[in-house]
């Protein structure tokens, strides 16, 4: 509301000097101290565009250059990897890992993002080479020089696998359209000025080793793993919205999956 209200009150002041002949008008001080305060609290720092982007960049780059190639291409310094026998460094790992023939496919589905927009978590669908497909949970956080790097990947197959889709008897000049992407954005609430935001509900983290949880550094967004003794890998975002705390991503990979 406060976004808008600055723009609207700067919009009379540029068409007013629009009117005048001359050539293109340049904005007077007060102009410009108008739409200076309007650009620094317009929305825009939690776009998770960006992480769809970075998906889609991520993807295409496991596929052309490699799949472990690219995950160590997009992995930020200490990032983990969560296994079928905990989560660990992805770093070391990589360094002993030769791409296979074919790289894993996948696409985002939901993204959750902090306030600033510092970090945010994405879940989507992914499909082996062989055909096997599951889900996956990645966590970013965007770096110093403005990239968004991830900190946390875990992935793993249906179980059981979903039945095979049916054909379809494609006839000549049919339109198919075989896919829809749609792509759930979730960006949490800002706080006023001086106002905290309320902490998130209590959690019982456990043993250490299994589990973590990480609060972002505005106080917006909380995730955390867990591995849990029957071997489940479980992935829980939580995010504050509009005065109370919302589940975004929730995700549960059963033992049996990679």
């Amino acid at each position: 509301m406060r976004t808008a209200l600055l723009l609207a009150a700067a919009l009379p002041l540029m068409l007013a000097a629009c009117t005048g002949s001359g050539g293109p008008p340049k904005p007077n001080k007060r102009q410009l101290a108008i739409i200076d305060r309007a650009l620094a609290t317009a929305p825009g720092a939690a776009q998770p565009s960006t992480i769809v982007a970075a998906e889609i960049a991520f993807a295409r780059d496991a596929q052309e250059l490699g799949q472990w190639t690219a995950f160590g291409m997009y992995a930020a310094p200490g990032a983990l990897l969560h296994g079928s026998k905990g989560a660990f460094p992805i770093a070391p790992w990589l360094a002993t890992q030769s791409n296979p023939p074919q790289a894993v496919t996948w696409k985002a589905r939901t993204v959750v993002m902090s306030c600033d927009g510092a970090v945010a978590v994405s879940q989507g669908r992914l499909r082996e080479p062989d055909g096997t497909v599951g889900n996956f949970v990645t966590v970013w956080e965007r770096q110093p020089d403005g990239r968004y790097l991830y900190v946390f990947d875990v992935g793993g197959p249906d179980v059981p696998q979903p039945p095979p889709p049916p054909k379809v008897d494609v006839q000549p000049g049919d339109i198919v359209v075989t896919e829809i992407d749609a792509i759930q954005g979730l960006v949490a609430t800002c706080p006023r000025p001086g106002t905290p935001v309320p902490p998130p509900p209590p959690i019982s983290l456990g043993e250490d080793g299994k589990t973590e949880a990480h609060l972002s550094r505005d106080t917006t967004l909380r995730w955390r793993w867990e591995h849990r003794a029957d071997g489940t890998r479980y992935i829980l975002a939580e995010y504050f919205y509009q005065g109370r705390w919302l589940t975004g991503i929730e995700q549960s990979l059963v033992p049996g999956s990679n």
